[in-house]
């Protein structure tokens, strides 16, 4: 075997093992649930603030659904979660003729903060905002129902960006 070929066999050898170091420090796990399942645990011993309206309830309800698995609300939590929602609705497209909107905007935003109830130990604290279009109809009753809708919608969506935040928070 010549020189040249003895330096290329090393180099090669040299690559694979450099990438198998690198590949070995990579991981991938599932997001909520880690080797014995303490992240889902730890996420059904949430306890959440009371709710500020009807979107805030909507919220509240959805993520207390999403970290539970559908069991409600822990009994004996281990974290207090205290979420402040805000919503607000704008008309987007003004019909000039009739100077009426013709689609708006739903906006539901959140401020929350977790902590571990025995130290009271702040976790993760963030804000989060969900859009919702929808069109106005011409009928008044139909009107306020397009709107509830978009709230709702909204209010979901933004439940499951919190609560990944809180997976992720609880997770590590």
């Amino acid at each position: 075997m010549s020189s040249k070929q003895q330096a290329s066999a090393v180099l090669r050898r040299s690559i694979l093992i450099g990438a198998a170091l690198l590949l070995a420090g990579c991981q991938a796990r599932p997001l909520y649930n880690n080797d014995d399942g303490q992240t889902r645990e730890a996420l059904a011993a949430i306890a959440y603030s009371p709710a500020n309206g009807r979107v805030g309830l909507e919220v509240r309800n959805r993520l207390i659904f999403l970290t539970s698995g559908g069991s409600g609300e822990s009994v004996t939590p281990q974290y207090r979660v205290q979420l402040d929602v805000q919503s607000s609705v704008a008309g987007i497209l003004l019909d000039e003729a009739a100077d009426t909107p013709n689609a708006g905007r739903a906006v539901v935003s959140a401020t929350y903060n977790i902590r571990r109830i025995s130290d009271d130990t702040a976790l993760k604290a963030g804000r989060r905002e969900s859009v919702a279009l929808f069109d106005y109809p011409k009928q008044e009753f139909a009107k306020l129902r397009a709107v509830r809708d978009a709230e709702d919608r909204a209010a979901r969506e933004l439940a499951e960006l919190v609560y990944a935040d809180l997976a992720m928070a609880l997770g590590r």
